[in-house]
C-alpha cells in the first residue's frame, strides 16, 4: 500500500522534471559579476553579524549547482564557516540557513534574536549542499509599496533588501521613483506639471494611481517627493543587482492623464468604470485604445527612459485591467490588448519579458475561460510570467490549464491592507507549492510572496520562505517547536505548547474563504444592522489557552524583545476576539429594549478599547507615532510635513475623501485606538443610549454624519504628535488584562463562533471576489459637501 508520505516524496522527486525550464527566460539572471556579488554578500554578512562576520568566509561560484537554480554550500572549518553560493542571494540564503538551523537564531521585521554560539556549530559531516526548487523566488505586491514601505528611507530599504536576500528572493518589484520617469515622458509629449499632479496620487496612494484605479487622490504630489524617490530608486537597484537579484520595473499599461483629451484631441481614449465608489474628481481613468499610435509612443519612450536612467534587467510589470473590468469581453479585444503590450515591450527592449498579475482573473464574473485564454495566449509562450497572486486560497492555475502554458509563479498573498489580525494557513502553504509543481503539465517556474502589507504574523513568512529549498511538506508541529527556539533563543515545554495551540487554531485556516481584513469589531465602523459578523475559523479557546501559557511565562522571558512583541500581539488579538461578544450583547440588548443592559455592555466595549490603547502603547511595534514620524521624516518643510501626514492618516482610516475604502487598511495601533476607533464607538454607544432614553427612532444617516464630521474627517487633518517610544510596563499590563478579561472568555458564546462562520459561508453563494469586491455598499449619507482636494488650504468645516 502506498502511503501519503511515500506519494509526496515521489511527487517531490519529479518536481524538477515536471516543471519546465523555459529557454525564453534563460537570459533572466544576475547582471553583475561574481566578484561584485561576493563583495555585496560580504557587506551583508557584516551588517547582519557585526564582529562575528570575521568568522565567516564568502564565495560566489556560479557552477556549483544545477542550471537555472540557486545553490549554496556550507563548509565548517576549524575556526570559521565558509559559505559558497551561486549568487549573492544564494550566499545570503546560506547564511540564514546556517543561523536558523545550527545557531537557533532568527531575523524578522519585528527584531532579531542573534545569540550565536561560540565556537560556531559544525554542520553534520562538515558540509551541507542545498539547491532551490525553482528558478525564481518573487517578492512584493504592487500594494506593499504603499501600505508598508511608502515611507522607507535608505536605512529601512537596506535592511529590507537584506531580509529578502536571506530568504532567497531573486526577483522583486522595483517600483520606487517611477513617477520621475513618467514625468519626463509626459512632459516631453507636451503635458504640464499640473496635468501630472492631477494624474498622480499622493505618496500613500501611488499604487492605485499607477494601476489606473483612480487618480489624483492624496495629491498634488510634490517635485521634492518625485526627486527624492528617484535618488532612492538608484540605491535600491544598485543593491538588488549587486546581490544578484532581478529587479522588475514598471511598463506602460495604457492609463493616461485626463489632460490627454486636451493635449491629444485626436487620441482614441475610453473611460474606465468607477473603482471603489470614488467620485468624478478621482475616478474613471482614461485608457488609451490599444490601436492608437500614442499608446506605442508612450510605452516605448517609458522603457527607453528607464533604460537610460537605470539600465534594465528585462522584466516589466504591466497590469491594464487590475480590478478594472475591460470595456468589452470580446476575445478579439482582449487579445489585442495583450499583443499591443507585448509589442510595445519588445520594440523598446528585444529581451523584454512581461510580468503580469493573475489577480484580475479573480473576477470570475467577467473572466471566463475564453476571455482568460484570449489574453494569455496573445503572447508567445514563455514571453510572459504570470503571478498566481493568491495561490494558497484561490489558485487560478488550476482553472486555466496552468495559464495555458505561460510560466507562472505560485504566490502566497496572506495579508490585505496591512491589517493585523493573527491569521495563517500553514497547512495550505505547506502543501500548495508541491501541488503546483505536480499539477498536470505544470508551467510553474517559481515561488512568490505577495502580501498587501507586512509587519504582521511573522511565523507565516518564516514558514513559507523555507519552501524555497524544502523538498517535501514539513511536520508543522516539529517546525513550530524549532521556530519557538529560534525566536526566543531558548524554550520550554510550556512555550512550545502555547505555540502548538496557535498552530492548531489561529494559524490553521483551511476554509479557503477567509478574508481577515474586514468586520473586525474594533476597527469596523460601528453599526446596529446588519450585525457585524467577523469570521472566526478556529476554536477561540485555543487562542485563549495560548494566551494563558504565554502570560505564565512572562517573567522568565521578559528580556526577549520578540517574546514581548508576541505576548502583546496575542493579548491584543485575544481582546479583539472578546469584543465580538461585548458588541453582540450590546446589539441584542438594544433589540430587547433593555437600556440597562445596553449601558452595561456598551461600557464593557468602551473599557476594552481603552485597555487595548494602554496595552498597545507599551510596545514599539504598535505605535501610530512611528507611522506618522516615518512620513514626516520625508518632508522638506512644514507644508510638506502636513501634506505627508495627511496621506499617512487618511490611508489607514477613511482611505479617500469621503470614506470610499474606509478602514480597509485599519491598524490596531496606540493613538489610532484612542483618537479614531474609540471616539467612533463612544458616539455609537452614547447615541444608542440617548435614543432609547428619549424613545426616538434609530437614524442611521444621522449617526453616520455624526461620526464622519466629529471623528473621521477631522482625524485626517489633525497634526497632533504621537509618542514614538513605548509607555508603560508590558509585563504588568498583560498580567492585569489577562486577570481582568480571561473569565469573560469562558462564555458559551465563543463555542459557536467557529460554527457560525462555517454556516455563513455555506449560505453565501457569491464568489470570493463578489463578496470582497462586489458593488460597494452606498454610504448612508450624502457626502458631496464642499471639499478641497489639494490639501494646501484650511479644511472647510
Amino acid at each position: 500500500m502506498i502511503t501519503r508520505k511515500t506519494l509526496v516524496l515521489f511527487i517531490a522527486s519529479l518536481i524538477l522534471v515536471n516543471c519546465r525550464d523555459f529557454e525564453s527566460l534563460s537570459h533572466l539572471k544576475p547582471k553583475v559579476s561574481a566578484v561584485k556579488q561576493e563583495d555585496a554578500a560580504k557587506d551583508l554578512f557584516q551588517r547582519v553579524l557585526g564582529a562575528r562576520s570575521e568568522e565567516f568566509k564568502v564565495k560566489i561560484q556560479a557552477d556549483i549547482g544545477p542550471k537555472e537554480r540557486d545553490t549554496f554550500i556550507i563548509n565548517t572549518q576549524e575556526k570559521y564557516v565558509e559559505i559558497t553560493g551561486t549568487t549573492g542571494v544564494a550566499a545570503a540564503m546560506g547564511l540564514y540557513y546556517y543561523l536558523t538551523n545550527y545557531c537557533n537564531c532568527q531575523i524578522t521585521w519585528g527584531g532579531r534574536q542573534m545569540a550565536i554560539p561560540s565556537p560556531l556549530p559544525r554542520v553534520e559531516g562538515g558540509s551541507v549542499n542545498v539547491t532551490t526548487n525553482d528558478k525564481f523566488r518573487f517578492y512584493q505586491n504592487v500594494c506593499t509599496v504603499s501600505y508598508s514601505s511608502v515611507w522607507f528611507r535608505w536605512e529601512q530599504w537596506e535592511s529590507y533588501l537584506d531580509w529578502m536576500a536571506m530568504r532567497g528572493i531573486n526577483m522583486a518589484l522595483a517600483f520606487t521613483g517611477q513617477e520621475a520617469m513618467f514625468q519626463r515622458v509626459y512632459m516631453g509629449l507636451g503635458f504640464t506639471m499640473e496635468d501630472l499632479q492631477n494624474h498622480f496620487g499622493g505618496p500613500a496612494f501611488l499604487a492605485w494611481s499607477r494601476m489606473g484605479n483612480m487618480h489624483g487622490w492624496g495629491g498634488p504630489i510634490t517635485q521634492n517627493w518625485i526627486d527624492d524617490q528617484l535618488i532612492l530608486q538608484h540605491k535600491i537597484l544598485d543593491r538588488m543587482r549587486a546581490l544578484g537579484m532581478i529587479p522588475v520595473l514598471p511598463g506602460f499599461a495604457g492609463h493616461v492623464p485626463e489632460a490627454t483629451i486636451l493635449r491629444y484631441p485626436q487620441a482614441n481614449v475610453s473611460r474606465l468604470t468607477d473603482w471603489a465608489g470614488f467620485n468624478q474628481s478621482y475616478c474613471c481613468n482614461y485608457l488609451l485604445d490599444f490601436n492608437d499610435p500614442l499608446f506605442m509612443k508612450i510605452a516605448v519612450r517609458l522603457i527607453k527612459e528607464m533604460e537610460n536612467e537605470f539600465g534594465t534587467d528585462h522584466v516589466y510589470s504591466v497590469d491594464t485591467f487590475n480590478e478594472m473590468r475591460p470595456k468589452s469581453n470580446s476575445t478579439e479585444y482582449l487579445a489585442l490588448s495583450g499583443r499591443t503590450i507585448y509589442k510595445s515591450l519588445k520594440e523598446a527592449d528585444s529581451k523584454a519579458i512581461w510580468l503580469m498579475q493573475g489577480w484580475l482573473f479573480i473576477d470570475d464574473g467577467f473572466w471566463k475561460p475564453p476571455q482568460m485564454k484570449a489574453l494569455l495566449t496573445s503572447v508567445p509562450q514563455g514571453e510572459m510570467i504570470v503571478l498566481d497572486l493568491y495561490s494558497e486560497i484561490i489558485p487560478i492555475f488550476t482553472r486555466t490549464e496552468s495559464y495555458y502554458g505561460q510560466p507562472f509563479i505560485w504566490c502566497m498573498l496572506h495579508d490585505f491592507g496591512g491589517t493585523m489580525e493573527l491569521y495563517g494557513a500553514l497547512k495550505l502553504i505547506n502543501e500548495g507549492p508541491f501541488n503546483g509543481r505536480a499539477f498536470p503539465n505544470s508551467s510553474m517556474v517559481g515561488l512568490g510572496m505577495t502580501p498587501e502589507g507586512i509587519f504582521q504574523n511573522e511565523v507565516v513568512y518564516e514558514f513559507f520562505t523555507e519552501n524555497v529549498w524544502r523538498k517535501e511538506p514539513r511536520d508543522i508541529s516539529a517546525w513550530i517547536s524549532k521556530y519557538v527556539l529560534n525566536r526566543y533563543g531558548t524554550t520550554n515545554k510550556f512555550l512550545d505548547l502555547a505555540w502548538q495551540y496557535l498552530k492548531l487554531g489561529i494559524y490553521n485556516n483551511t476554509d479557503y474563504l477567509h478574508d481577515n481584513s474586514i468586520n473586525i469589531i474594533v476597527t469596523t465602523l460601528p453599526r446596529m444592522s446588519p450585525l457585524i459578523q467577523q469570521d472566526v475559523w478556529y476554536n477561540p479557546e485555543d487562542l485563549y489557552v495560548a494566551w494563558d501559557i504565554l502570560t505564565l511565562n512572562l517573567d522568565d522571558f521578559s528580556n526577549s524583545s520578540l517574546f514581548m512583541y508576541d505576548i502583546v500581539d496575542v493579548t491584543r488579538n485575544s481582546l479583539q476576539i472578546l469584543s465580538i461578544k461585548y458588541y453582540t450583547d450590546f446589539v441584542y440588548a438594544f433589540g430587547r429594549g433593555d437600556i440597562s443592559a445596553v449601558e452595561s455592555h456598551g461600557n464593557q466595549l468602551l473599557g476594552l478599547l481603552r485597555d487595548m490603547e494602554t496595552l498597545l502603547a507599551s510596545d514599539s511595534h504598535f505605535l501610530l507615532g512611528n507611522w506618522i514620524k516615518a512620513a514626516t521624516d520625508n518632508a522638506m518643510d512644514m507644508q510638506d510635513s502636513w501634506f505627508l501626514q495627511f496621506n499617512a492618516r487618511n490611508q489607514i482610516t477613511l482611505w479617500g475623501p469621503r470614506g470610499e475604502i474606509r478602514d480597509y487598511a485599519c491598524k490596531q495601533w496606540s493613538g489610532l485606538i484612542k483618537d479614531y476607533y474609540l471616539p467612533r464607538w463612544e458616539i455609537f454607544v452614547n447615541y444608542t443610549l440617548d435614543i432609547m432614553a428619549h424613545n426616538m427612532t434609530y437614524n442611521v444617516t444621522e449617526l453616520d454624519i455624526m461620526m464622519y464630521l466629529k471623528v473621521e474627517l477631522p482625524f485626517s487633518y489633525k497634526l497632533d504628535p504621537y509618542p514614538t517610544e513605548p509607555q508603560g510596563d508590558s509585563v504588568a499590563i498583560v498580567k492585569s488584562l489577562h486577570k481582568k478579561y480571561r473569565p469573560d472568555t469562558m462564555s458559551e458564546f465563543f463555542q459557536t463562533l467557529q460554527k457560525n462562520t462555517e454556516e455563513r459561508h455555506k449560505k453565501d453563494n457569491r464568489s470570493w471576489f463578489q463578496r470582497k469586491y462586489g458593488k460597494p455598499i452606498k454610504n448612508s449619507i450624502n457626502r458631496n459637501m464642499p471639499y478641497n482636494p489639494h490639501l494646501h488650504h484650511v479644511m472647510n468645516n
